[in-house]
């Protein structure tokens, strides 16, 4: 059905919807959100494939499945790179802190910290990039 809407300022209200629409949805498919999204996706695809396979392969999962978190939170718009760039030196705190002592045994905590900081910086760069 197509029908015009009346406006007591004089606008097509319709008009006025529509670009509304378009703003909205433009601003949920910003360019790092769109990044964001795609990566998510790619990363999500790396982990479920490394699970399926299993044995040596988990570590690959769980290098990857850390970073799904931080993926979905900058697509939903909801990026601080303030709060990214303080966790950023905290996890680079506790890098150190496996590194120090690390024996075989600490694969697992070390492929997660090395996914969230190279997730966490990635986005950092990219955000500046496209702010």
């Amino acid at each position: 059905m197509n029908f015009t809407i009346p406006s007591p300022l004089g606008f097509n209200m319709e008009t006025l919807i529509n670009t509304f629409d378009e703003f909205v949805f433009e601003a949920k498919g910003t360019p790092f959100a769109e990044f964001a999204q795609k990566r998510h996706d790619g990363a999500k695809k790396i982990a479920d494939g490394a699970k399926q396979k299993g044995g040596t392969a988990m570590l690959t999962y769980y290098h990857f499945i850390v970073k799904l978190t931080y993926y979905k939170k900058a697509v939903a718009g909801k990026f601080d790179p303030k709060a990214a760039t303080a966790e950023l030196r905290e996890l680079n705190k506790k890098l150190a802190s496996l590194l120090k002592t690390f024996e075989p045994k600490d694969q697992i905590p070390f492929q997660k910290v090395m996914g969230q900081i190279e997730v966490v910086g990635e986005l950092l760069i990219k955000h500046s990039e496209f702010a």
